[in-house]
């Protein structure tokens, strides 16, 4: 619509005290902050666009200059206008519609001055029947200093708007490099989480590896152990021996001290004999009398000794061992284990079996063993210290009868 284009008048109305006045009727003064307050511009056009039938061209200013222009007159679009300002403030109206005086249309004017609604009061209040010439021009210079306040107010607002904006633009850019930041540091962990991901996995493959070394090596080592026959036994046997070659070296150091000891005390004896007391079939002292009787054919021999009592073990180590023999014992399967009975017995050179302290099983394996191999074996009954001396005494006769 252009500033030049008048639209067709229609015929005025008289005015009538009673009824509320037309936007035509009020004074041209009355128009432009009417149309500027009272409506929105964006539905200012839609209206204007609406009456004249096609697409508004021209800009915000001249559509306001033309719609207040129109508004002198009765006409379509001050017509249009009406009725916009009817239905939009049809709640104002009502309650402006209570006041029956210019004075109670003032105080309502006042009071929405003072709560700051003012655009539905203003038309409100202009279109009363009351509203005398001194309140229409009131209304105008009030609406005229709120504009200037709420233009202040919209200026400073822009102000503190721009600041916002200025102060929202930094902080965008801070985000950005925290963000920047952030994702180098998600990065950086990222790839470290992935190095020591990689280490794990080596490591853990490292220890897969390392143990199924291991049980390579323990196949193996089983294999090795079951294809040499009778390894178990050949290390308790080593072990063994080793303990024989020990206690074989103690023995001949005992045998070489009773030997000196024998030497000296038969020089002594010598010494202290005269010849006319010296008799050929006098007996020894007891000491050369003991060692006379034992079997001498014992010594650096094994001999094993099988059952008898636990506490006489000590005792019959120390008969046999003081022959200058090699002392081992079995209990006849009661705690030692049956199965190293056969490798005692091999490895033993002379056996004494405690009949009356034995098992029936060990006693017929004893027996069986000494008589297949020819392995010379004493019975013993009573398994007692002496009986065990008495039968070596007699073994010991024996064998100087043989000789």
């Amino acid at each position: 619509m252009c500033k030049d284009h008048k639209l067709p008048a229609l015929p005025e109305e008289p005015a009538q005290a009673s009824r509320r006045r037309r936007i035509w009727e009020l004074a041209h003064t009355c128009h432009c902050p009417l149309i500027g307050v009272c409506i929105p511009l964006g539905a200012l056009r839609k209206l204007v666009g609406k009456v004249a039938g096609g697409k508004v061209l021209a800009d915000d200013y001249e559509i306001h200059v033309g719609a207040v222009s129109e508004c002198g007159t009765r006409n379509v679009l001050s017509e249009a206008v009406q009725k916009e300002l009817e239905r939009r403030f049809a709640p104002v109206i009502a309650r402006f519609r209570a006041a029956r005086t210019t004075e109670q249309l003032a105080e309502l004017w006042q009071g929405a001055v003072a709560s700051g609604d003012v655009a539905g009061a203003f038309w409100a209040g202009l279109s009363h029947p009351r509203c005398l010439p001194a309140l229409e021009e009131k209304m105008c210079r009030d609406l005229h200093m709120i504009q200037h306040q709420a233009g202040a107010c919209t200026r400073a607002d822009l102000q503190r708007f721009n600041t916002v904006i200025d102060e929202n633009a930094n902080i965008t850019r801070e985000l950005a490099k925290l963000q920047q930041r952030s994702a180098a540091m998600q990065l950086e962990r990222t790839a470290e989480q992935d190095r020591h991901a990689a280490a794990l996995m080596q490591l853990r493959a490292q220890l897969v590896g390392r143990d199924s070394i291991i049980d390579s090596l323990r196949q193996e080592l089983e294999q090795l152990r079951n294809s040499i026959p009778g390894l178990e036994t050949r290390e308790r046997l080593a072990a063994r021996l080793a303990q024989t070659d020990e206690r074989e070296r103690a023995l001949r150091g005992q045998i070489a001290d009773l030997r000196r000891d024998l030497l000296q005390a038969q020089a002594q004896l010598d010494a202290a004999t005269t010849p006319a007391q010296a008799d050929a079939s006098a007996p020894a002292p007891a000491v050369v009398e003991h060692i006379i009787r034992l079997p001498i054919r014992l010594a650096e021999r094994s001999v094993l000794c099988v059952g008898g009592r636990s506490g006489n073990v000590a005792t019959y180590r120390a008969l046999i061992e003081r022959t200058g023999a090699q002392f081992a014992h079995h209990d006849g399967g009661l705690e030692d284990n049956a199965g190293k009975l056969e490798a005692s017995l091999a490895a033993a050179d002379l056996v004494i079996c405690q009949t009356g302290c034995i098992s029936h099983s060990a006693y017929w394996r004893v027996k069986d063993f000494c008589k297949r191999t020819g392995k010379q074996c004493v019975f013993v009954d009573n398994p007692s210290a002496s009986s065990l001396q008495r039968s070596l005494r007699e073994l010991s006769e024996t064998e100087t009868d043989t000789l």
